[in-house]
């Protein structure tokens, strides 16, 4: 009974995957791009780290903060804009991502 109840489990999840959309980042330069430009975020925040555990102004870190959440976001429209270029997902999919996450 328990393995059958196991494989109902793995037929219900293997259709919720086929019901997903799912999209990728398909050109090789955008997505080398958008690693880079995810690599100095890194180093932003690393850099941020660095001036909280030295005790830095709470100013200066407030805007170290605001430049990296900028940077994100940029690089979370950079990447719903290979989407649309793509056209390998609705406008409607891309327009619900948006309200989702931006």
């Amino acid at each position: 009974m328990a393995q059958a109840a196991i494989i109902a489990l793995h037929t219900a999840v293997d259709r919720s995957a086929e019901e997903i959309s799912v999209s990728r980042i398909a050109d090789a330069e955008k997505k080398k791009a958008l690693c880079a430009r995810l690599a100095r975020i890194e180093g932003q925040l690393r850099g941020l780290q660095k001036l909280i555990q030295d005790d830095a102004d709470c100013e200066k870190i407030a805007q170290q903060m605001a430049a990296a959440r900028k940077a994100l976001d940029k690089s979370f429209f950079s990447m719903v804009g290979c989407m649309i270029e793509q056209g390998d997902q609705s406008a409607d999919h891309v327009a619900e991502m948006l309200t989702k996450f931006a």
